[in-house]
């Protein structure tokens, strides 16, 4: 629309920053925090609050899994991050939607939604100062359960903090380097979803299937640490192979299970 366009005019001529490629941290001009005012779409995801909490209620009362985050060293407490994932990267977890009827149709509702999931951030637990993906999405929080507000619970990004809040949405850029707390001993619940910001749109499929491949090849170096300590050509040659088939089979992978999950 011509407000998102107004409201990034100043961004448009950035480079695509991905964590895998600049290992240093992203350096670049992205705002730490979005306005929500400026998405038509915001409003209608914040005034669907109360069914995202009944689905997510309904979720943790039937004893759906809970995914611990992959990277255990981010996180303070072991498996203190868990997530309930829909979608990653336009990587569709077709039996968890089916079983999320609202939620489905709220993430196909949003233009340039790659990623969405419920949240848990345990009590006690912290996840460290880090660096995201990349800058060519805004990171997008619904507070679901918030048992408390700043000091003891809270977000950074680039040194400015922000409490959750129920209902409400909080955006911003994941490549500036952020963190999140937990001390009030009660596990926080939030819906994160990840949107294409619109002057990269037209390199959406290219964008998921870089940062799959980098999530890929990061998961595997914890399990084989050896992988990591490679030169780099061979990291990169390795990724460059791995964006490749990010590229090719997530498609596939995701018409299969709509063919047999049905969502």
């Amino acid at each position: 629309s011509k407000t998102h366009r107004n409201y990034y005019q100043a961004y448009l001529m950035e480079k695509i920053f991905y964590s895998f490629v600049t290992r240093d941290g992203y350096q670049g001009n992205s705002p730490t925090y979005f306005d929500v005012q400026h998405f038509d779409w915001a409003k209608r995801v914040e005034d669907a609050y109360p069914l995202l909490r009944k689905e997510l209620e309904d979720f943790l009362a039937g004893g759906k899994r809970l995914w611990p985050y992959f990277d255990k060293d981010i996180v303070t407490k072991k498996n203190g991050w868990k997530t309930i994932p829909f979608m990653q990267w336009e990587v569709k977890f077709g039996k968890n939607r089916k079983a999320a009827p609202e939620v489905s149709k709220l993430i196909d509702s949003i233009p340039g939604c790659v990623s969405a999931s419920f949240n848990q951030l345990d009590g006690d637990a912290e996840i460290i100062p880090h660096f995201g993906d990349t800058n060519a999405i805004a990171r997008c929080h619904l507070g679901i359960i918030v048992p408390g507000n700043l000091p003891e619970l809270g977000f950074k990004v680039k040194g400015e903090k922000r409490n959750w809040e129920e209902g409400k949405l909080l955006m911003f850029c994941d490549a500036h380097e952020h963190t999140a707390w937990n001390k009030t001993g009660r596990e926080r619940f939030i819906f994160a979803f990840d949107i294409i910001r619109p002057e990269y749109i037209g390199k959406r499929r290219k964008i998921c299937s870089k940062v799959l491949a980098s999530l890929f090849l990061q998961s595997l170096g914890q399990k084989m640490p050896f992988l990591m300590r490679m030169p780099l050509f061979l990291q990169f040659a390795c990724y460059q192979i791995s964006i490749g088939c990010a590229y090719l089979i997530v498609p596939v992978r995701n018409l299969f299970s709509r063919i047999f999950v049905g969502n």
